[in-house]
């Protein structure tokens, strides 16, 4: 008999009793261990594999599905708007330089920038000269001594009244009135001949002591830079005053090209020319354009409208 199931407090368990009552303790404390697993699902395949491979299968059949799609074709990407605005520019940049506005401007800027650099080059050339045109004015003076001195005097006049000639025709030139008067053309050269014997007469062969040909090309390099840009400017200036900016670059007839208000006003003046007898219907365009002060296109469309009605 167990000890649990004696009821009688003062009895005294015998050790087969304590025995038994152990052992009963054993057998509750294994039955209340006991786990029960839960039962295993039935085998499908689906391992990490098939998953992936289901997933690979998926994106490719929503990818084919996007592919047949062209709108993303349609979007400019950065580099085609970046091509496509300097496009954009440079046709609106052609479109605004053929503007006559535009090509008036722009031939201003351009005749201001060679009348400017002709000048400059002048003036370089004739205070070139300077030392050569001394040297031959001070015919051997002491150094500093007065005719020394005033022989420096001699190029600076010189060059500032070929400066004044030459400045008023590059001015005039650039207005569209060309200052083609023969005395000024002789005053230029005049001044011009001089400045170049100053310089050279010195070096020349038979009047040197020791002749030297770069010596002699040196000092004449002031002023025939000078004759150069002297003789130049004008028929440059000639030539812009000249420029049809109206003209998109076709030929087209004289006739067509000069403002009609314009071409009657100097065909008028042109009459009273030819009736004062400073001009005749015969003239060349060159002596129209100079009586008349106007571009060579315009001159030739006054003299073929003069030829065409002589009365």
């Amino acid at each position: 008999m167990s000890i649990i199931g004696n009821p009688d407090p003062s009895h005294e368990p015998t050790p087969e009793e304590m025995a038994s009552a152990l052992a009963d303790l054993e057998a509750l404390a294994n039955q209340s261990s006991v786990t029960v697993s839960p039962p295993r699902p039935p085998a499908t395949g689906e391992t990490k594999r098939v998953r992936k491979l289901r997933a690979e299968v998926a994106e490719a059949h929503l990818l084919a599905d996007l592919q047949d799609d062209d709108a993303p074709l349609l979007l400019d990407t950065p580099k085609v708007r970046k091509r496509r605005k300097a496009a954009q520019q440079a046709a609106r940049l052609h479109a605004l330089a053929q503007d006559p506005e535009m090509r008036a401007w722009q031939a201003a800027r351009m005749r201001r920038l060679l009348v400017t650099a002709a000048l400059v080059s002048l003036t370089l050339a004739l205070a070139w000269s300077t030392a050569g045109v001394q040297h031959f004015a001070a015919d051997g003076a002491a150094p500093w001594s007065p005719a020394w001195i005033f022989a420096w005097l001699v190029e600076p006049f010189l060059s500032l009244a070929l400066l004044v000639v030459v400045g008023a025709r590059a001015y005039l030139g650039t207005r569209g009135q060309p200052l083609d008067d023969p005395k000024l053309v002789r005053i230029e050269w005049l001044f011009l001949a001089l400045t170049l014997a100053m310089n050279a007469w010195p070096y020349l062969p038979l009047v040197a002591a020791d002749f030297s040909l770069s010596r002699l090309v040196l000092h004449v390099l002031g002023p025939i830079v000078s004759v150069a840009v002297v003789t130049a400017l004008p028929i440059i200036l000639a030539a812009f005053s000249g420029l049809d900016h109206s003209s998109s670059g076709t030929p087209t007839t004289p006739s067509y090209r000069v403002n009609a208000a314009t071409l009657d006003k100097l065909t008028i003046k042109a009459r009273r020319l030819i009736v004062t007898g400073q001009l005749s219907v015969d003239s060349g365009a060159d002596k129209f354009r100079r009586a008349l002060g106007c571009g060579m296109d315009t001159a030739r469309a006054v003299r073929d409208a003069l030829r065409s009605n002589p009365a």
